[in-house]
């Protein structure tokens, strides 16, 4: 679309006659494209000496379409020699600057339009000057190795763009802020000094090329100074020597600054793969609430160094760095990107419009908030712009005079200088209201009254290790009048209390932990329901605290999003992991969270028992889905692929019932086909069935091997065939022949609740249908009963009921009720794997009445209530005295009971009960 058809609005002329002098140079152009001109010309002399240098080449440039005549003068610059080149990139600059400033003050390209056309001649002409000194080196062979085949990659080296360049923001008179780095790979360890003396001098000439002023004006400003330790490194340092630079001493400006950097010239894939390597510095696998503290500093130092405290007055104002500036809404935007976007790569947008919008979509600011600051942040940007085009300075400071002020509003199309300049102090005051708030932190108030037991325990704290370092002090003193108050609203403070000591006392470090209670009260009402209620639960943050992180994402609250959901969501994290290793920790952080979640919202009575059970075997489910061909993938580098047909993994127990607790550990079996294949075709062929013996073994440890983030499960294979004395992979014939032939009853019984879980689906039906024959073929006859009268006994012999409240083991409860459970499966021959399916094929069968099965599933749900809720509440057998009060009420409520008293007798009835039934059942 042509350029005037697109204008929505006009600069008036604050110098008529400046104004008339451009009316007249364009007397041939359409009336709108003169007022525009001449509008321009009467506020900018800059752009008007732009105007008539370049007015031959302007006439064609906006009477067409501007994009078009953007795109050829790109073009035009891009065969140019290097000789050539600097004249050339001045000219470029002066066509490109005068067409955005008129489509900006024309309103023909939106704010994003204007600095993407600055941006984009910022990279070309960084890469142009790159590409062309880099070739002269390798033309004089001062670059090891090089040839001509390097030039488009600068051999090597890249610039990164920074700041306002790097998120395709530039500014209307913006210099460039460049890290200049080279792959040091890419050479021979004795050639690598030599290429970085030949890059280090391209860096300085392309600096020159770029920033000095000559007749014919100059390109951009070039600023090197943000690489790392910029006092004493060179122009342009390795990638490596970065790296260890940012791993041990980077900061959080620094690490605010990597949010917008873009390669933008040379080397461009290297550059990507540096920031890649750099991400874990930038995004924190954490919420890093501490970085608001960071940016509150760096916003108090700016404000101290500038001068610019105090009553906000637009006269002479700072309309970047000031009080309610561009800088506000920018550091608003970057701390919460640095805070969450660890987490979620949907908030790395580079841009600060992108980044507020990324972030009021995934609630961590309000909509409203988010749009208000788009508008002011436009606003802002817009008068900057008109700032420096009065006189092409790179300047952000409003006019201190009236008249200065009256040809800014002029630019705006504003006749009027007081209600411009009082709507303009409004949204500085706005700004500064909106962002100031989520800086600033409160002043710490008085601490409550407490009792003397309650006091010991807080005088004590000063010496744990998350209250060593200053700052962690500094926080918590602001937090803990809050965190005692809400601490005395506990139906025991003293209890409450104590558990939260052993909290604190269990934490590493502070920092992090006390910023995120500080920015986000709602987790301080969290760990205090915790710590009130759930002893084992507090024990468990105080050496997982980062899966506190995930109360913030949004989702914790909401309905349980099922097992496919989960299945997606972790092959999508994993699929981001850069290795093996990181993928193994990035599952054990994943299912910390998600098993975290699931015992919250039991304890606050958001699910029972039994959603309980089956959410944590979905979570179990999901990470044994997504971590088999995880490590199959990293057996085969050694190993080649699976001989024959593959494996499959089976769920046993709990596991395979689909009810697992807090603290339940998984029984596995790993079956395999090697379909006639006796070795493995890879770099270290193996027997088949080592080879599939090696693989389970690779499992178990991928799952319970201790690391930074813990295990992830503990992993029993007891119930493979022959027991410990078996292989740990069996293969399917000689499964099938063993559970035909040889099995015990009990082997039987555990094959009830036997169900894949993960690995080959062709295998995992075969397995099923062999199961669904051992079902039909062995459950009939005594033996059954038999069998199960003396296993019972056995068990019973071993180990006594562990308390007053043991709910597993022991005549009557869970154990017993579950054998049964699986003997009534197995002498059906159903093929129901849940318990409370099995209990209902016992009436069906006959084996007992439907009162009795009644009496059985009834039993059983207040039994694992009991059971599911000692388990979240203790890491240790349930001690009513040591759970507190807090955890007495949330059993009460758990099995509907008013006392102790009424849960003891109520437990003794139920055993009892129950006990009398599998008696009569096993007597025959």
């Amino acid at each position: 679309m042509p350029f005037a058809s697109r204008l929505t609005r006009s600069p008036l002329s604050f110098e008529r006659d400046r104004a008339a002098e451009a009316e007249e140079l364009f007397s041939d152009l359409a009336p709108e494209l003169r007022e525009l001109l001449g509008g321009t010309a009467g506020c900018s002399p800059y752009l008007k000496g732009l105007m008539e240098k370049e007015a031959e080449w302007l006439r064609p440039a906006i009477s067409g379409n501007p994009e078009a005549a953007l795109a050829e003068e790109f073009a035009r610059i891009t065969p140019v020699s290097l000789a050539d080149l600097p004249s050339e990139l001045r000219r470029a600059k002066r066509r490109v600057a005068l067409l955005a400033g008129l489509a900006d003050l024309g309103g023909v390209w939106c704010l994003e339009e204007v600095t993407g056309a600055l941006t984009r001649l910022a990279d070309i002409a960084v890469d142009l000057a790159m590409q062309r000194l880099v070739a002269e080196e390798i033309r004089r062979g001062k670059i090891p190795g090089a040839t001509n085949d390097d030039i488009e990659n600068a051999a090597g080296m890249v610039a990164l763009a920074m700041g306002k360049m790097g998120a395709g923001e530039l500014n209307y008179s913006s210099d460039i802020d460049l890290i200049c780095l080279f792959d040091e790979s890419r050479y021979e360890p004795d050639d690598a000094m030599e290429a970085r003396s030949a890059l280090i001098r391209a860096t300085r000439k392309m600096a020159a090329m770029l920033n000095d002023r000559t007749a014919e004006g100059y390109v951009f400003r070039t600023d090197l100074r943000l690489r790392p330790d910029a006092a004493v490194t060179p122009v342009c340092i390795s990638m490596g020597a970065a790296e260890l630079y940012y791993e041990a001493e980077g900061r959080t400006w620094e690490r605010a600054a990597y949010i917008k950097a873009r390669p933008c010239a040379g080397d461009i894939a290297a550059g990507e793969q540096f920031l890649e390597r750099l991400r874990p510095f930038v995004w924190r696998k954490h919420l890093d609430f501490a970085a608001i503290q960071d940016a509150h500093d760096m916003r108090l130092r700016i404000r101290e160094h500038k001068g610019l405290h105090g009553p906000i007055e637009v006269a002479g104002h700072n309309i970047k760095l000031g009080q309610g500036g561009i800088r506000e809404i920018e550091f608003f935007t970057q701390t919460r990107q640095l805070i969450a976007g660890g987490r979620d790569e949907s908030l790395r947008d580079r841009t600060t419009v992108g980044g507020l919008r990324a972030l009021a979509a995934k609630t961590w600011v309000p909509e409203d908030v988010a749009e208000e600051l788009i508008d002011h942040y436009r606003e802002h940007r817009e008068i900057e712009h008109r700032l420096q085009m009065v006189g092409d300075a790179q300047t952000q400071i409003l006019p201190g005079t009236e008249e200065g002020l009256a040809r800014i509003a002029a630019m705006m199309g504003e006749g009027d200088v007081a209600p411009w300049r009082d709507r303009l102090r409004d949204r500085l005051e706005r700004v500064e209201g909106l962002t100031n708030d989520f800086f600033a932190p409160d002043a710490a108030s008085e601490r409550p009254e407490l009792s003397e037991a309650a006091r010991e325990i807080v005088e004590g704290w000063t010496g744990y290790p998350a209250l060593r370092s200053e700052r962690g002090r500094a926080i918590f003193k602001r937090l803990e009048p809050e965190l005692l108050d809400r601490m005395r609203r506990a139906a025991n403070m003293e209890e409450a209390l104590t558990q939260f000591d052993g909290f604190l006392k269990g934490l590493p470090a502070g920092v992090q932990l006390f910023s995120l209670f500080e920015a986000n009260p709602q987790l301080v009402d969290l760990i205090v329901d915790i710590c009130a209620t759930a002893p084992g639960l507090a024990s468990y943050l105080s050496r997982n605290a980062g899966v506190l992180d995930a109360v913030l994402g949004g989702s914790f609250f909401a309905p349980w999003p099922g097992k496919p959901a989960l299945e997606a969501d972790l092959a999508r994290l994993l699929e981001r992991a850069g290795d093996y290793e990181a993928a193994l920790i990035a599952a054990r952080r994943w299912a910390k969270e998600w098993k975290f979640r699931v015992g919250v919202h039991h304890l606050r009575g958001l699910v029972d028992a039994s959603e309980a059970a089956g959410q944590y075997a979905d979570v179990a489910g999901a990470v044994l889905g997504a971590l088999w061909p995880i490590v199959q993938g990293e057996f085969a580098r050694r190993y080649g692929p699976c001989p024959g047909k593959g494996a499959v993994v089976l769920g046993m127990g709990s596991l395979g019932a689909e009810r697992l607790n807090a603290q339940s550990d998984l029984d596995l079996i790993v079956i395999y086909d090697a379909d006639g294949q006796e070795f493995s075709e890879g770099k270290k062929p193996i027997a088949s069935r080592a080879y599939y013996a090696k693989l389970t073994q690779a499992l178990i440890t991928a799952l319970s091997a201790p690391m930074p983030e813990g295990m992830l499960y503990e992993v029993d294979m007891r119930l493979r065939p022959s027991g410990r004395q078996g292989p740990v992979a069996t293969s399917v014939q000689s499964f099938e022949s063993y559970q035909m032939e040889e099995a015990w009853t009990w082997e039987h019984l555990a094959l009830t609740r036997a169900r894949p879980v993960a690995g080959c689906a062709d295998l995992a039906d075969r397995v099923e249908a062999i199961r669904l024959k051992v079902l039909e073929a062995k459950g009939g006859g005594d033996a059954v009963l038999h069998e199960l009268a003396q296993m019972r006994a056995r068990i019973f012999a071993a180990k006594a009921p562990d308390g007053d409240w043991e709910a597993k083991v022991g005549p009557g409860r869970l154990q017993d009720i579950e054998l049964l459970a699986q003997s009534f499966a197995l002498r059906a021959g159903v093929p129901a794997r849940k318990v409370e399916a099995q209990l209902r094929a016992g009436p069906r069968g006959g084996f007992v009445t439907r009162e009795e099965g009644e009496q059985l599933a009834t039993a059983y749900r207040f039994l694992w209530r009991l059971q599911a809720g000692g388990r979240l509440l203790s890491e240790k057998r349930l001690d009513m005295a040591a759970i507190g009060e807090g955890g007495r009420a949330f059993l009460l409520r758990e099995t509907g009971l008013d006392d102790l008293d009424a849960l003891a007798a109520r437990l003794n009835e139920v055993t009892t009960e129950t006990a009398a039934i599998v008696d009569r059942v096993l007597e025959g």
